[in-house]
């Protein structure tokens, strides 16, 4: 089984206001750096995303790639890889607590597994340096209210 990356961060903000910037795909490109289009596919009877197309550019990767969503609860979203041109497997999560004083602890699971061979440690680096981005990133969203 391979292993997973993880990180948190505290968002002074409530968990509603928080999975409201993460659900909000068409929004990505806006604040996740790496995100250069978002497309919803398919949503579930509640309007929630399903399916998601994103293209992605993260300097040496680029693609474009099918990920399908599954919403558990009102805090908690996971992603599974349907489609993509350079990764064989892409697992992940957003887990948000409540921190009390109207402030989110988010913990942001991620497991890449690339087509092209890469070095367990290399990959794991790799995998960090996306959380860490995109935890700042959500943080400085939601923190601005936009």
């Amino acid at each position: 089984m391979a292993e997973h990356t993880s990180s948190s961060i505290t968002i002074e903000a409530a968990p509603a206001d928080v999975m409201g910037v993460i659900a909000d795909f068409a929004r990505y490109p806006d604040w996740t750096g790496e995100v250069k289009e978002a497309e919803v596919l398919k949503t579930d009877a509640e309007g929630r995303a399903e399916q998601v197309r994103l293209v992605m550019d993260a300097g040496a990767i680029k693609d474009d790639q099918v990920l399908g969503y599954t919403w558990t609860g009102e805090n908690e979203v996971s992603w599974t890889l349907v489609k993509s041109q350079m990764l064989r497997s892409l697992d992940g999560s957003y887990i948000l607590k409540p921190a009390g004083a109207g402030s989110t602890e988010v913990t942001y699971q991620l497991t890449v597994d690339v087509k092209i061979p890469m070095l367990g440690m290399i990959k794991r680096k790799a995998e960090k340096v996306i959380i860490d981005r995109a935890l700042a990133g959500l943080k400085k969203r939601v923190e601005s209210g936009k």
